[in-house]
């Protein structure tokens, strides 16, 4: 496949920043309106949309994680410590946020036939020249014992710190990634050990949901020994952009999308309503 400069050079930019976490609220509204980018990038073979979101304290499950044998007592336990749960319309296993995790989005045209692959590829190689000033130790593959495990970790000396996901819409491809900036990555990956053990994983005959070891994750700050934000990651994602495109602009939802937009919201709604109806009947 083309290198991530390859693909992005001479294209138009378009920022969506979204990385303040009282922007959107809900994390419901961070997957409709990638959906939303994904419908309207689609159509055009000449932009791509690089969208930054935070979301303060917030539990994202995958749809086999709404399956586990006792998932309301999973839910009161992480209510109990003071988070909301959203369930995303991407594949995957539950993940934390805060506001000390860095997610962002390529929202890509599928014109030039972009693999599944390819799309984590290109979202691999371009963290590991984010980050090339500092390490040349970030590898791609599945962290055993790490909570959402999959192909695409993104790990130092077997650490991870970061995982990709994608979403395909319409022409439109979003591959998605989330950063644990600061902060304790063991901790995080405790609070879903535990979320597993509340909800009996273990006694689930339908799917092997993973052992969350926790020493196997931890933040980049804690990696790389030295202090590493949100906003020096946005930074370097900025930095990196403008090194292959000159036509760089910032743009939330138009007039036109905002349609869109409230259709994909509703569909999130309607697909947390089993998560929204336990907290309900729970509080």
């Amino acid at each position: 496949m083309k290198s991530w400069n390859d693909f992005f050079k001479n294209k138009k930019i378009r920022i969506v920043d979204d990385s303040n976490p009282t922007k959107l609220g809900t994390a419901m509204g961070s997957f409709a309106l990638d959906d939303t980018l994904c419908e309207t990038t689609g159509k055009m073979s000449d932009t791509i949309a690089v969208r930054f979101w935070v979301h303060s304290k917030t539990i994202v499950l995958g749809i086999l994680d709404s399956r586990l044998p006792e998932i309301e007592a999973g839910i009161a336990f992480l209510r109990s410590q003071g988070y909301d749960i959203v369930l995303r319309n991407s594949g995957g296993l539950a993940v934390v946020l805060d506001d000390d995790i860095l997610n962002f989005s390529f929202i890509l045209p599928d014109s030039e036939s972009l693999g599944i692959h390819d799309g984590y590829e290109l979202m691999t190689s371009f963290i590991q020249e984010m980050y090339s000033d500092l390490t040349n130790e970030i590898e791609a593959y599945e962290i055993v014992g790490s909570y959402c495990p999959g192909d695409y970790d993104l790990s130092i000396g077997g650490k991870k710190f970061a995982g990709i996901s994608q979403r395909r819409v319409k022409k439109g491809i979003a591959v998605q990634i989330y950063l644990c900036m600061e902060g304790s990555g063991s901790k995080r990956a405790e609070l879903i050990q535990e979320f597993y053990k509340k909800a009996q994983a273990e006694a689930s005959e339908r799917f092997d949901y993973p052992e969350i070891v926790p020493s196997t994750m931890q933040s980049l700050s804690e990696l790389l020994g030295t202090k590493l934000t949100v906003a020096d990651a946005m930074l370097r994602v900025r930095n990196l952009l403008s090194s292959v495109s000159d036509d760089i602009y910032e743009q939330d939802l138009s007039t036109e999308e905002l349609p869109i937009f409230e259709k994909r919201m509703t569909q999130m709604i309607d697909r947390n309503k089993k998560i929204t109806d336990i907290i309900e009947e729970n509080e």
